[in-house]
């Protein structure tokens, strides 16, 4: 009995840590606004994919940068939208592929 408790308290311990080691992101399920939703326009098109999803931005005076998920895989980019409504800067953030 000692050892199932000392094994099950080990695991606990063990996951608590784990956990520390994990990246939060920043997903939404709001509407997006009309910055993220040209930049989520413009990847689309630039990627050739329509499967895009907002994984988060980050407004500035300069312009919002945008991230955006792509197709199957996630496949991350980012996007800089404007406040005259226009986008730049549409740039694929992995290793390999982008669609």
């Amino acid at each position: 009995m000692i050892s199932t408790t000392f094994r099950l308290a080990a695991v606990g311990a063990l996951a608590t840590l784990v956990s520390g080691c994990v990246e939060e992101t920043t997903t939404t399920s709001r509407m997006p606004n009309a910055a993220e939703q040209a930049c989520l326009a413009a990847v689309a098109r630039e990627t050739n994919n329509g499967d895009v999803m907002l994984s988060g931005s980050e407004f500035s005076q300069a312009g919002t940068l945008v991230r955006v998920t792509v197709g199957e895989y996630r496949a991350p980019w980012t996007c800089i939208a404007y406040s005259d409504g226009s986008t730049g800067e549409i740039t694929f953030r992995g290793t390999d592929g982008g669609n």
